[in-house]
């Protein structure tokens, strides 16, 4: 990776956040000082931000249909009800 190349024999995919990151920590007093591009380089390679963020929004788009299902099954089973009262 720290190469430059890529799978294909092209720059690799997160090398311009490899250079950026290297640069910094060449350069910088404290390796604390280049957290941000340390992360950004880690979530080039990782994708772990990215596969929590979708992640919860699978379980928050699952969460709405259990609802809108909770809510239908609620509607069918008190129409009936509600029309026998009148």
């Amino acid at each position: 990776m720290a190469s430059g190349w890529g799978i294909n024999g092209n720059k690799g995919r997160c090398y311009d956040f490899w250079l950026d990151f290297s640069e910094c920590m060449s350069r910088c007093r404290q390796p604390s000082d280049c957290g941000l591009l340390r992360e950004d380089y880690l979530e080039c390679l990782h994708h772990s931000k990215e596969f929590q963020r979708r992640n919860r929004i699978y379980k928050e788009e699952q969460r709405q249909i259990r609802a809108a299902a909770r809510k239908a099954k609620e509607e069918a089973e008190g129409a009936p009800a509600v029309a026998a009262h009148h």
